[in-house]
């Protein structure tokens, strides 16, 4: 039987194989629907309580965080040769591709910007787990400088690697160099993580001033 090429994307298909791909893929899923079973609460209240310009943003970026895994899911089970081949699904391949790479690229922005919104927790969590009540003097200073400069490359590795047009499905291909040093490849893709995680945090704390 044809094997259904999976495209490689932004999580680096290529330097893991298709199997390890599928396994992860699956994997991240799952951690997915655990994540929202763990957050019940968000969805009880969403009817409830005042809808403030933060509670708005934070709502879309959510919403589109779980259309991008629901895009993720289905290009994944219909281009899969492995995990999900027992289900024998033929046809829509094209389509597959181009829904998993668009999914994949947008799932990678809108999951950095859902961090960059809860980065105060998960910074007051860090905090705890070292038992320090308040950040020092020093890193008030050293660590928004830091992610400025993080955040700035990350913006240079977004257009360098031309994100954008992935984002938008204006080609059928992800276009990679097979050569490149695989570290250089998770550090760029870190930094671009860290530019939309550095975005979200500051317009959060804007849009909780208004």
């Amino acid at each position: 039987m044809e094997q259904k090429k999976l495209p490689k994307t932004t999580l680096g298909a290529w330097a893991w194989g298709d199997v390890a791909h599928e396994w992860a893929g699956a994997g991240m899923f799952l951690l997915f629907i655990v994540h929202h079973i763990l957050n019940a609460g968000w969805h009880k209240n969403l009817l409830h309580g005042k809808y403030s310009p933060i509670r708005i943003f934070q709502l879309v970026i959510d919403l589109l965080v779980f259309l991008s895994m629901i895009g993720l899911m289905i290009s994944g089970i219909m281009l899969s040769n492995h995990v999900f081949d027992f289900l024998d699904i033929h046809g829509g391949t094209s389509f597959a591709q181009l829904l998993h790479m668009a999914s994949s690229y947008w799932g990678f922005v809108l999951m950095a910007l859902h961090l960059g919104l809860h980065w105060r927790m998960i910074a007051g969590m860090v905090r705890k787990a070292l038992k320090r009540k308040q950040p020092s003097r020093v890193s008030r200073i050293l660590i928004p400088v830091l992610g400025a400069g993080i955040a700035v490359y990350g913006l240079i590795a977004f257009i360098r690697r031309d994100l954008l047009t992935y984002m938008l499905v204006r080609t059928h291909f992800v276009f990679l160099d097979f050569g490149e040093s695989i570290p250089l490849f998770y550090l760029d893709y870190l930094a671009i993580m860290g530019t939309f995680i550095f975005a979200a945090h500051y317009l959060s704390a804007l849009l909780r001033k208004l």
